[in-house]
């Protein structure tokens, strides 16, 4: 019988709060956290609006409690503060007492230091500490370090569905009996880098992005962090653990139809979800909510809807996507969305999709416009796809 994988903690850092708690309250108030650039120092500063977390680096350090010091990059600071939140809410205070992996994913990795000082690197060899900390295994190496995490660690880097699919891999760590507990998410910060090479492919958006809306301009970028812990069903039982949901189903496609764009049809979306239906042994209508990757872009929310009528039909479950919460946290969505997942299986909610105001033409389904309280949610399906076509999709399940 096959291993099944239960979600005991989560963590979570983005421009709507610092923790779970803070997050639902931003929900429940309808605040977005979509705003003007004030942590980048860029040429796009009041132009292009982003989904920052409000703490300096500064501030990060201070709420880690760890010591301030240079080569330590942003995207490590919100890794840490999303994991450590996981750990505690799981309860883990020996990281030692099971065989204990961390996957985690990021994109940018620590660009946000070494774009600052490349030039003076290639001048004089001067800034190796920051230089080191663009690669994107620094941050996980870094967040085992302090979390004390040695059995097995890696990195994964699929653009926007990374850090679903460290969710998916440490799944199948635990399933495959490799390991008994995985911290498993992604981070992601904002930089120079970041905001100008998604302004190049032209799909920012001036405003605050409106996913699934016929007038949408593009995606809004955001920063932030999210990390659940998966356990095997022995260590929840052994330790008598409260559980927050269970992770059923997994599905992961790579249609590979352009660099950037999704299928018209979208293929591997369709893929994806039909997967993660089938590894959860459920049926279309069984999903009670469809957390979207609706990213306001014109090619996404057009290619992901068709998608979602052609495994759905005529019974679509609500749908919404939050990233007119969040702004579009790149390699750490896939994370986020989960435990906002997760939040609405344990607090019974739907999210709105903020700004929605115009139905698309294409499209027979409407989005969630207003918060539903008191739903009745067994199953959440939540959609990543990623540049290349690499779309994973994830179902929780109330447990």
């Amino acid at each position: 019988m096959e291993k099944r994988v239960f979600i005991t903690g989560i963590g979570i850092i983005t421009g709507i709060g610092n923790n779970a708690d803070e997050t639902l309250s931003s929900v429940f108030a309808s605040h977005s956290g979509i705003g003007e650039i004030s942590h980048v120092s860029t040429i796009h500063k009041g132009t292009i609006p982003v989904s920052e977390v409000k703490c300096s680096n500064t501030e990060l350090f201070h709420l880690l409690g760890i010591p301030e010091k240079e080569g330590i990059s942003r995207t490590f600071l919100l890794a840490l503060m999303a994991a450590k939140e996981a750990l505690k809410t799981s309860g883990i205070t020996d990281i030692s007492a099971w065989k204990t992996g961390l996957v985690s994913a990021t994109t940018v990795g620590g660009m946000d230091k070494s774009e600052l000082y490349y030039q003076d690197f290639l001048k004089n060899d001067f800034h190796n500490d920051y230089i080191d900390t663009h690669d994107c295994a620094d941050s996980t190496e870094k967040i085992a370090d302090y979390l004390g995490v040695s059995d097995f660690l890696t990195t994964i880097s699929t653009a926007c569905s990374s850090s679903a699919n460290s969710i998916m891999f440490g799944a199948r760590l635990i399933k495959n009996g490799k390991l008994d507990r995985v911290i498993a998410g992604g981070t992601e910060c904002l930089s120079k880098f970041h905001i100008s090479g998604f302004h190049s492919l032209q799909i920012l958006d001036t405003q605050p992005c409106k996913p699934f809306d016929e007038n949408r301009q593009g995606l809004t970028l955001g920063e932030g962090a999210a990390y659940l812990i998966l356990e095997s069903e022995e260590v929840v039982k052994a330790e008598n653990k409260e559980v927050l949901c269970e992770l059923t189903g997994f599905g992961n496609a790579c249609e590979a139809f352009h660099q950037t764009a999704s299928s018209p049809e979208g293929t591997g979306a369709v893929l994806a979800m039909q997967k993660a239906l089938a590894s959860a042994n459920l049926n279309p209508s069984d999903v009670d909510y469809i957390n979207a990757h609706g990213t306001g872009t014109e090619n996404n929310d057009l290619s992901e809807g068709v998608a979602i009528e052609t495994v759905f039909g005529s019974r679509i479950p609500p749908v919404s996507s939050t990233k007119a919460f969040t702004g579009h946290t790149t390699s750490a969505a896939g994370a986020v969305e989960a435990v906002l997942s997760v939040l609405a299986i344990k607090n019974h909610l739907i999210y709105p999709n903020l700004n929605f105001e115009t139905a698309m033409k294409e499209l027979h389904f409407l989005p969630v416009k207003n918060l539903i309280t008191n739903a009745k949610i067994n199953h959440v399906l939540s959609n990543s796809f990623g540049f290349g076509g690499n779309d994973t999709s994830l179902i929780f399940s109330r447990y």
